[in-house]
C-alpha cells in the first residue's frame, strides 16, 4: 500500500512546478542576531547609546566605549562614525558634568583612534569645532590628571597630522602657546608625546600620493581612496610644516625647546629626578635637526653657540648620537656654525 501510495505521489507531481514557501512566525529576531551577529554598525549605535545613558554605571559605559574604540580601529567603521550621525555626541561627552574623568579619558581614545591617518574623519569631526577642547585638556592649570592630558595629546596628534587647515586654526585657540607649555609639563610622559607631535608637524611633506603598494609613510598604514579623498585632491592639505616653522619663533616655542635641552626640568611623581631624560631628549633634538636640516631654517647665533656647546659636552655620553646617522648629525652640526 505504500508503495503505490509513493508510486502515486511520484507520478501527480509537478517538477517544474515552484516550491511553496512556508511562512515562518517562530524565528526570534535575538536568535538570527546570535546565529548571524549583529553588524558593526548595529554595535556602534548599541556601545554609544550605552556609554551616553546617565543612568548607566560607569562601568558600563567605559566597556561600551572601549568595545567602539575597538570596531574603529578599522577605518570603514571610523568613517561610519560620521553616516551615523555619531561625532556630535561622542564629543559631548568630553564636556559633559555626567562624564567623569576615566570616560572622558575613554572618549578621547575612541576619537584619537578615529582619526588616525584618516582625512575623511579629521573632516568629520572638525565639523564640531573641537580644537579648543582638545588644547585646554593638555592644559595642567586647567586639565589636574596626567593620564587625560596623556590622552589628549594622542587625540590632538590624530587631528592635527597631515591637516593643514587645523594647523592653521592653532593660533586662533592659544593652541600653540598651550603645546609650548606642555614641554615644560610635570609628567614626562607629557613632555616626550608634545616633542614628537611637534616634530611630526615640523617635517616637511611634498604632498600627498598614494602609492601604489598601499602604503603610506613607511608605516604600513593601508591608503583607503574613499577616506583619504581630500588629500588625493588637494596634496597641499598635508603641508602642517610651514605653519609650525611661523609658530616656533613667534610663540617661543624653538627657546623652550632649547632650554629643555640645556636646563632641563626635574620629573618624576614628587619632582626628586633632576637627571635629563634620554628619551625626551632625543625627541627635542630631533626637532631642531627638523628645524633646521628639513626646513633648512637658520637658528639665531645665540642659539646656535648654545646648542653646539651642549652637544660638544654631551656627544660622548651618547654614543646612539640622539637616534640620527653619524651623516645626520654632521649635517645637523654644519647648521650650527
Amino acid at each position: 500500500m505504500s508503495q503505490s501510495l509513493l508510486r502515486w505521489a511520484v507520478e501527480n507531481t509537478d517538477v517544474n512546478a515552484p516550491p511553496v514557501p512556508i511562512e515562518r512566525k517562530d524565528l526570534d529576531p535575538a536568535i538570527i542576531d546570535a546565529i548571524l551577529g549583529k553588524s558593526d554598525a548595529e554595535q556602534m549605535k548599541e556601545d554609544m547609546a550605552v556609554a551616553t545613558d546617565v543612568h548607566r554605571s560607569e562601568d558600563e559605559r567605559m566597556d561600551a566605549l572601549d568595545h567602539m574604540e575597538m570596531l574603529i580601529e578599522n577605518i570603514d567603521n571610523a568613517n561610519d562614525l560620521d553616516k551615523l550621525q555619531m561625532w556630535q555626541p561622542l564629543h559631548a561627552l568630553l564636556s559633559s558634568e555626567n562624564s567623569t574623568d576615566d570616560i572622558k579619558m575613554q572618549a578621547l581614545w575612541v576619537i584619537g583612534t578615529a582619526l588616525q591617518n584618516n582625512p575623511s574623519a579629521q573632516q568629520a569631526y572638525s565639523k564640531h569645532n573641537p580644537l579648543k577642547t582638545l588644547i585646554d585638556f593638555i592644559d595642567s592649570s586647567i586639565s589636574k590628571s596626567t593620564q587625560i592630558r596623556s590622552k589628549a595629546l594622542y587625540t590632538l596628534s590624530g587631528l592635527l597630522k597631515h591637516n593643514s587647515p587645523a594647523v592653521k586654526e592653532m593660533g586662533d585657540v592659544d593652541g600653540w602657546s598651550k603645546l609650548r607649555n606642555a614641554l615644560q609639563d610635570p609628567d614626562i610622559t607629557v613632555r616626550r608625546k608634545t616633542a614628537f607631535l611637534l616634530a611630526a608637524l615640523l617635517s616637511p611633506t611634498e604632498g600627498f600620493v598614494a602609492p601604489a603598494d598601499g602604503i603610506l609613510g613607511g608605516q604600513n598604514q593601508p591608503v583607503h581612496s574613499n577616506s583619504h579623498a581630500a588629500n588625493i585632491s588637494d596634496p597641499s592639505r598635508t603641508d602642517t610644516s610651514t605653519s609650525t616653522v611661523n609658530a616656533m619663533t613667534e610663540h617661543n616655542i624653538l627657546s623652550t625647546v632649547v632650554d629643555g635641552l640645556i636646563k632641563p626640568l626635574p620629573y618624576g611623581e614628587d619632582g626628586d629626578v633632576e637627571e635629563p631624560d634620554a628619551d625626551l631628549e632625543e625627541k627635542l633634538v630631533s626637532i631642531l635637526k627638523t628645524y633646521t636640516v628639513n626646513c633648512n631654517v637658520s637658528l639665531d647665533a645665540e642659539f646656535k653657540d648654545s646648542i653646539r656647546q651642549w652637544l660638544a659636552k654631551e656627544k660622548p655620553r651618547n654614543e646612539e648620537n640622539w637616534g640620527m646617522s653619524v651623516g645626520e648629525l654632521d649635517e645637523f652640526e654644519k647648521k650650527l656654525l
